[in-house]
């Protein structure tokens, strides 16, 4: 009998647990099922690329690892179609006729244009040279916010400004074909790159601050040595035995005006760095910063922006790296700048 007792129990327990979970289930079959738990993935959850601001950055990547190669992991930047891979219809007519508005502006834009520069001559290889401001790296950054303007711009507006500050000329209008057709030549350009990302080559590298403070004098010294040779000792460019610009203008009538990037010295040393002198980049951080100063203590056509006073216009548009309003041997630089667009025409060959 006394063995009886515990397999009697046992099986008690075992029903009465049975019992228990059935009436569990009962209740919670019962009960209004939870809302779902919002994801990263839903297309209306805020912070998705479609409640985004154009031109700004997500708050947090969404991994550790990046979607494209890195500068410095030593990744290679992204490579462009090469040009015989251009379809041969309307739209690959209107990207040939882009590169030649870009590689030969003054002959495919002039009425745009009011000095002696190319697009390609702070672009080089066509747009497609990285490390060079290339024009693949820049079109999936569009729309943006931009500092100059205060205000998003589209890329049809980016390139506006191009001809209005690096061209010293007249933007072109919405819809004209030389817009469009620089609007293509980039779109073609960044077949097949990321968008919205800023891609490895993009621009010019940033240089870290000199160890000494960017020197006129050593500048001259740089330019006479390393730059003359093709710019000319006066800094004036050198044309070709047919008349076409084979050098750009560094400063002066024909060259860009107090508004371009160009003009900063931090950004003129470091396109330098990167891309000069033309196929034998050999000169040192110092060197470039240095050089870079000498060529932006020249004059230039005015900024387009001009209030009417120098002193305002520095300080309502130039930072630290400008040396619009400076005085160098005696110029204040902008005081006798030509008006901004009104360049004489080139001379004849």
């Amino acid at each position: 009998m006394s063995s009886r007792i515990p397999l009697l129990t046992v099986a008690v327990s075992f029903f009465l647990l049975a019992g228990v979970l059935v009436w569990i289930a009962t209740q919670e079959r019962g009960r209004p099922s939870p809302e779902p738990r919002a994801t990263a993935q839903a297309s209306d959850a805020p912070g998705t690329s479609d409640e985004r601001p154009a031109g700004s950055a997500p708050d947090e990547p969404a991994s550790t690892t990046s979607a494209g190669p890195t500068a410095d992991d030593g990744s290679q930047p992204f490579t462009p179609p090469p040009r015989d891979a251009l379809p041969d219809d309307e739209f690959g007519a209107m990207v040939r006729k882009g590169e030649q508005v870009f590689t030969n502006t003054q002959e495919h834009a002039g009425q745009f244009v009011g000095n002696d520069l190319q697009c390609a001559n702070c672009h080089l290889d066509a747009g497609r040279l990285a490390d060079s401001a290339p024009l693949w790296a820049a079109w999936g950054e569009y729309p943006a916010f931009r500092g100059k303007n205060k205000h998003v711009n589209d890329f049809a507006e980016r390139i506006q400004g191009c001809f209005r500050y690096s061209m010293n000329g007249t933007p072109p209008p919405r819809g004209h074909d030389v817009l469009l057709a620089l609007q293509a030549y980039s779109y073609w350009l960044a077949s097949g790159a990321p968008v919205g990302e800023s891609l490895p080559g993009r621009g010019y590298p940033e240089l870290d601050e000199p160890e000494q403070s960017p020197s006129y004098a050593r500048g001259q010294d740089v330019f006479e040595s390393h730059c003359a040779l093709c710019h000319g000792d006066d800094g004036q460019g050198q044309r070709a035995a047919d008349g076409e610009i084979a050098f750009p203008p560094l400063w002066g009538l024909r060259s860009y005006n107090w508004g371009a990037g160009m003009h900063r010295v931090n950004t003129a040393a470091a396109f330098i760095k990167a891309n000069m002198p033309l196929g034998a980049t050999t000169l040192s951080d110092q060197q470039a910063w240095d050089v870079a100063r000498f060529i932006n203590s020249h004059e230039r056509p005015q900024d387009p922006r001009f209030t009417g006073s120098v002193e305002e216009t520095a300080e309502r548009f130039h930072g630290q790296y400008s040396t619009y309003g400076q005085t160098v041997d005696g110029r204040r630089l902008g005081a006798n700048a030509p008006p901004a667009g009104t360049a004489p025409a080139s001379p004849s060959p």
